[in-house]
């Protein structure tokens, strides 16, 4: 039993059960062990969503520096992109779709530098902000396959190798197609896309343009970003590392997915 109040944001014992193989890295009676590791996920999920600094973290959790040790033993270990991996299968069959996907959809979006991410920000002529982007792939479902981080600057073209590389890595060489925006049009990303078996179809807006239009295919992935904008933590970049704001990025994925599995949780 909890020794303090709950929070929406705390883990279900379903959603418990299922990622506690995920986030054991050594045995639960372990000597060296001195904070539950359920607290310590769930300061986590109140972190990604309340969008406070690690020292800010509220004292009826364990102690921040605990909270952060772990988190970045999970970052390095991988947990959470096999949470999400496994949480897409689960969720895809659910559908009655096959466990890895056939098609994608690729995006970027800014996220406005802070102090500490400062340095490595770069400028976004068109939306007119200093910061990184983050470019993603997800499946038709809207759920995360991949993630890059570049300085806002950086093309999305420009992305493709890496970007594809990391998808198909993901789902074991399944994605065939990835649907993308004007922003990746060219020669050079589409012969990169190619070289992992992948064809950019690039879904272009009407000729006769009037108010708001929804784009197929392309409004999963816009979808997928309004997902994660209610988690605080990811409205800007508040990280100093690249690879922390990535992992962050399948954190918050994990969440998402775990609420939309809960039915399925017990069964599974």
């Amino acid at each position: 039993m909890l020794s303090r109040k709950p929070y929406p944001t705390d883990v279900s014992d379903d959603e418990w059960a299922f990622v506690l193989p995920y986030l054991t890295l050594m045995t639960p009676d372990a000597p060296q062990r001195e904070y539950d590791l359920r607290e310590v996920f769930n300061a986590l999920r109140w972190l990604a969503r309340a969008g406070a600094g690690w020292r800010l973290m509220p004292t009826n959790f364990p102690p921040w520096t605990a909270v952060y040790q772990q988190w970045r033993r999970w970052q390095k270990a991988g947990s959470f992109e096999a949470m999400v991996h496994d949480l897409r299968a689960l969720l895809r069959r659910a559908e009655g779709r096959a466990s890895n996907p056939s098609a994608a959809i690729f995006d970027g979006r800014t996220l406005r530098s802070s102090p500490e991410s400062g340095s490595r920000a770069g400028y976004d002529g068109h939306k007119k902000t200093k910061g990184s982007k983050v470019h993603v792939a997800v499946d038709t479902l809207g759920n995360l396959l991949a993630a890059l981080v570049t300085p806002a600057n950086e093309q999305e073209r420009d992305q493709v190798a890496a970007l594809t590389d990391a998808v198909q890595e993901a789902t074991g060489y399944s994605v065939e197609v990835a649907f993308v925006d004007q922003g990746y049009t060219g020669e050079e990303p589409a012969e990169e896309a190619d070289l992992v078996g992948i064809h950019l179809e690039v879904v272009k807006f009407p000729e006769a343009k009037r108010g708001f239009v929804l784009l197929p295919r392309r409004w999963v992935v816009e979808r997928s970003f309004a997902w994660t904008a209610r988690f605080k933590r990811l409205a800007r970049d508040y990280e100093r590392l690249t690879e922390t704001l990535v992992a962050m990025h399948f954190l918050v994925f994990s969440i998402l997915m775990l609420a939309r599995a809960a039915s399925l949780l017990p069964s599974a």
